[in-house]
């Protein structure tokens, strides 16, 4: 019996040394004699390092214990690159972007003003958008918003907030900020998605868009061109800022976000500069969709808060949806009354 047990025991030692050896990383003879040179440089050229960070900064793949995609590149000299092309050409250019955009607008707007209605509103009132189409742009929009806000801050905020509010409110601002950043993210993936399901049939090339391309929509001269439920210029909003910057930015997010999945270093680098930069066209974008649906066109903002107009808007800005809403081609929903201060006198 005892006999029994020594040997299940000599068994049980040989299998875990088996297995340990197994997982246990080859030795390379390599890796000793490269110990033996830089031992014997130590005893020629004391305290002479620069050979040993030569072949660290190479970045050429070492001895390591630890599992994983490159554990075994201590310093990947790309990182610097990453670094200086991130805290310099696409911050500091795309910060100037913005604010050229920010300014533009704002000229735009002491020149021009809000686009008035020419004819008094009728007080009936034709649907626009429905209850599940505004549900939807609400929530991409306020995804959107917090993902830029957030974004900003993480970008700018070292040299733009930091020296104004000190580095204790910043940690925390900086902190909340990463964190929203990240867990929005995906959520405004999942709303793109729905906003591309939601409003792509009427984002397709019709008759008249050519007409509002060559005419520019009549923004400089003030004229009126006729276009179906969404102008040229939404529909180039729609196909490149949401679909496509939305894709750039929600992959590019996706793969900054989820690590985990054995992305190497310079996939997270490519990533984080293709997001910096999609991101800051695509909030340059949106500030121009932002500022035409509020204070630039009269009555664009109630349409999407209420969901309806007013029959002289829906003339005015798209005449062609209009017709084909009065001809019975398009449902226009329930018709409903304009409140008292909305009435034409």
């Amino acid at each position: 019996m005892r006999r029994t047990i020594t040997r299940a025991g000599v068994a049980l030692l040989a299998s875990a040394w088996l297995v340990a050896a197994a997982q246990s990383p080859a030795f390379d003879p390599g890796q000793a004699d490269l110990a033996k040179a830089q031992a014997a440089q130590q005893l020629s050229q004391p305290l002479n390092n620069q050979p040993v960070w030569q072949e660290v900064r190479s970045g050429t793949q070492q001895y390591t214990s630890l599992p994983g995609r490159e554990t075994s590149v201590l310093i990947q000299p790309e990182g610097q690159t990453w670094r200086a092309v991130r805290n310099g050409q696409a911050s500091v250019y795309g910060g100037w972007l913005l604010v050229v955009v920010v300014l533009s607008i704002a000229a735009y707007y002491w020149r021009r003003g809000s686009i008035p209605l020419s004819e008094p509103p009728t007080g009936r009132k034709v649907r626009r958008f429905t209850t599940g189409e505004r549900v939807i742009h609400w929530a991409t929009a306020i995804a959107f918003v917090a993902l830029a806000v957030s974004g900003l801050v993480i970008l700018f905020g070292k040299n733009v907030l930091l020296p104004l509010i000190g580095y204790t409110l910043f940690s925390w601002l900086a902190l909340l900020a990463k964190n929203l950043h990240n867990f929005v993210g995906p959520v405004f993936v999942v709303c793109t998605i729905l906003m591309f399901l939601a409003f792509v049939r009427d984002n397709v090339w019709q008759q008249g868009d050519a007409e509002w391309i060559r005419k520019g929509g009549g923004l400089l001269k003030g004229e009126h061109v006729p276009s179906h439920r969404f102008n040229f210029g939404e529909k180039s909003w729609f196909w490149f800022g949401v679909v496509f910057l939305g894709i750039v930015v929600g992959v590019s997010g996706l793969v900054l976000n989820f690590p985990n999945f054995e992305q190497t270093r310079a996939t997270m680098q490519i990533a984080n500069i293709v997001h910096l930069v999609a991101a800051i066209v695509f909030i340059c974008l949106s500030l121009g969709h932002i500022y035409m649906g509020t204070v630039g066109v009269d009555g664009a903002l109630e349409s999407m808060r209420s969901g309806y107009v007013d029959e002289t808007w829906a003339k005015e800005h798209h005449e062609y949806w209009y017709n084909d809403i009065k001809a019975g081609k398009i449902p226009a929903g329930d018709e409903a009354e304009l409140p008292m201060r909305h009435r034409p006198a």
